[in-house]
C-alpha cells in the first residue's frame, strides 16, 4: 500500500501546523512548550525584557557562560520579549493569541487576569484557543493563590517525608517533579 506522505512530512511531527504561545518561566510551563515543540508545534515563548526567562541563568552547570538548563527548555522554540505588565506588551500578546492554537502559561493564578489576559477575554479574540494553565495548587481552591514549585509539591504531597533517612533532613528528589 502506498501512502502520499513525504519524508519531510514525517519529520515535521504530529503537531506540525499548531502554533503555541508559551508565557511561563522556570520549568513547569516551559517544559510543556518544549514537549510540544519536540512534536513539531511552532512554539513562541514570551519572555520578560532584559534578562529573559530565569532558566537562561539558572544553575551552576555552564557551557561558555550559559546555563545548561536553557538549551534543554528552550529547544525548538522562537522567543520574543514583551513586558506583560505594560499595555504595549499585553497588546502584542493579544495579537499573537489571535493567530495561535494553544496558550501555555504557568504564572501564579490571577496574574493573567490582572493583566487583562484572562481566558474569557482571550476567547473573544480567538474562540478556538486552547488554554493550558499550570500552577502549583490549581486555579481555584483554598491554596490557589499560593505560588508552588516542585519542592513545595514534594513536601505538600508527603514525598519528602518518606524520602531519605530518619536522622537527616528530607532531601530533594533529584529532579523537578
Amino acid at each position: 500500500m502506498s501512502e502520499n506522505v513525504t519524508i519531510d512530512d514525517r519529520l515535521k511531527g504530529p503537531l506540525s501546523g499548531v502554533r503555541v504561545i508559551e508565557m511561563g518561566q522556570l520549568v513547569a510551563g516551559p517544559f510543556v512548550g518544549s514537549r510540544m515543540a519536540d512534536f513539531g508545534a511552532e512554539v513562541i515563548k514570551v519572555e520578560s525584557p532584559g534578562r529573559g526567562d530565569a532558566m537562561r541563568h539558572w544553575g551552576h552547570h555552564r557551557y561558555k557562560g550559559r546555563s545548561l538548563w536553557w538549551p534543554v527548555l528552550a529547544r525548538n522554540k522562537k522567543t520574543i520579549s514583551a513586558n506583560l505588565r505594560e499595555k504595549r506588551g499585553q497588546d502584542l500578546v493579544r495579537r499573537l493569541i489571535g493567530q495561535a492554537d494553544v496558550l501555555v502559561e504557568n504564572f501564579k493564578p490571577g496574574t493573567l487576569e490582572k493583566w487583562g489576559l484572562d481566558p474569557e477575554s482571550l476567547h473573544v479574540i480567538n474562540p478556538g484557543l486552547i488554554i493550558a494553565r499550570v500552577s502549583g495548587f490549581g486555579q481555584t481552591g483554598p491554596y490557589s493563590s499560593r505560588p508552588g514549585f516542585a519542592s513545595v509539591g514534594e513536601a505538600m504531597g508527603g514525598l519528602r517525608y518518606i524520602n531519605g533517612f530518619p536522622d537527616q533532613p528530607p532531601p530533594r528528589t533529584g529532579i523537578s517533579l
